[in-house]
């Protein structure tokens, strides 16, 4: 059959429904376009509120208890959570999705990992540590030291989070920005 047969062969009303549905796919790619270039996310972690969030420009040095959105670094520790199911695909280096963590310890301050984490001595609150992730594979906890000079130490109150007690302190160059809610709810 010809593209003149096959043309002649669709209907109206099948055209002009391939032209609406071609319209509403380019719709939707320039929307996310948009919101992806305006720093809008969306969160499906339990870490987190489930729903739209926003990175919001850092214009000063990150300090602690800042709630971030974090490029986490491409190594062979993320590589293997990446494998495990702990981090979605995304645009960051190493191919996994921004995080959305805390950080509780910047360069300078002591991270203490046991039965729960101590940053200088104070306890965090919820920060107990699992020895095996959900699929019953064992986890290894960072061991205990000094946060780095340029790096970072995160966390999330969900017990299931895949944060620093178990990647350890990570560099400051891959904050994106300040974590911001837009429409978020949690389940």
């Amino acid at each position: 059959m010809t593209v003149a047969a096959t043309r002649q062969s669709m209907t109206t009303q099948q055209r002009r429904a391939i032209v609406v549905l071609s319209m509403a796919a380019a719709a939707a790619i320039l929307l996310v376009v948009t919101a992806v270039a305006g720093g809008y996310r969306v969160n499906v972690t339990p870490s987190e509120p489930l729903g739209l969030w926003r990175i919001v420009p850092l214009d000063r040095p990150v300090a602690v208890n800042d709630l971030v959105f974090i490029c986490p670094p491409a190594t062979a520790e993320m590589g293997e959570a990446r494998a495990r199911g702990y981090l979605r695909s995304g645009s960051c280096p190493g191919g996994v999705a921004p995080l959305i963590k805390t950080v509780i310890a910047a360069a300078g301050q002591h991270v203490e990992i046991g039965d729960s984490v101590s940053v200088d001595g104070r306890v965090v609150s919820s920060s107990s540590l699992a020895l095996r992730d959900g699929k019953g594979r064992p986890l290894t906890p960072f061991p205990s030291g000094i946060v780095p000079p340029g790096y970072v130490f995160l966390y999330a109150t969900f017990p299931g989070s895949y944060d620093s007690r178990y990647f350890g302190p990570v560099p400051a160059f891959g904050i994106l920005g300040l974590a911001q809610e837009v429409l978020t709810y949690a389940p």
